[in-house]
């Protein structure tokens, strides 16, 4: 008798999340639904996690709607958010080349902070009932005098644009950030080392050193056993 496993979903179009994601060799899905990504927090890992578990509840709802989830479709779902922050203020998204020059004027020469929230959701395998966990990953991001031309350089490039902070790690920001304490997959936007931790503590196997919380997930292969 074949076993239920986990239908892996992230809940996520950002390239750099399927990216990072992609590197566990799992196979998973891409499914999102609209949230407004508005908070009632403050503090910045509240607000990503917050905003994370918005997403994934909304796609689970999402799923309930169209009547996917029965006894033989178990959804696990992965959202993030990102958060860039600096003392109290917040920096989200860029709305055009100018804001996102005057982001990263403000930061220049500054250590930033960025807050990336993981919600993980599930139908779950024994008791036919959804439960879920939030986390966040925090890194200290410091940027070097941001020169005229390497901004102007930057800036060409529309790297920034869809990106908190106005700035990505993987790409030609790379020029004027001098130090990271902390993650750097979690500047990229979802917080890898952390969360492989946090997903076997989900499913129930925190201390597996063996890759058997793959063999839950359904597709995936366990390279310890091939």
């Amino acid at each position: 008798m074949t076993l239920n496993k986990y239908h892996l979903i992230l809940a996520s179009k950002s390239p750099r999340r399927k990216e990072l994601l992609g590197h566990l060799q799992l196979p998973f899905e891409i499914i999102t639904a609209h949230v407004e990504e508005k908070s009632k927090f403050m503090d910045p890992g509240y607000i990503c996690e917050d905003i994370s578990k918005q997403k994934g509840q909304a796609v689970y709802d999402l799923l309930q709607t169209q009547g996917k989830i029965n006894g033989n479709y178990f959804p696990l779902i992965i959202a993030s958010d990102t958060v860039v922050s600096s003392g109290k203020k917040i920096y989200g998204k860029p709305s055009s080349p100018q804001a996102a020059k005057s982001m990263l004027k403000e930061l220049s020469g500054k250590t930033h902070l960025v807050c990336s929230g993981v919600y993980l959701g599930c139908y779950d395998l024994k008791t036919k009932t959804y439960r879920d966990m939030v986390f966040s990953g925090k890194t200290q991001v410091t940027f070097t005098n941001i020169s005229e031309d390497l901004l102007s350089n930057y800036l060409s490039t529309g790297d920034s644009l869809d990106k908190a902070g106005s700035y990505g790690i993987q790409g030609p920001g790379l020029t004027f950030i001098s130090y990271l304490q902390g993650s750097y997959s979690n500047v990229m936007g979802f917080p890898l080392d952390l969360f492989i931790d946090k997903f076997k503590e989900f499913l129930g196997l925190p201390n597996d050193l063996e890759g058997k919380w793959r063999t839950l997930i359904h597709g995936a292969n366990n390279p310890s056993t091939d």
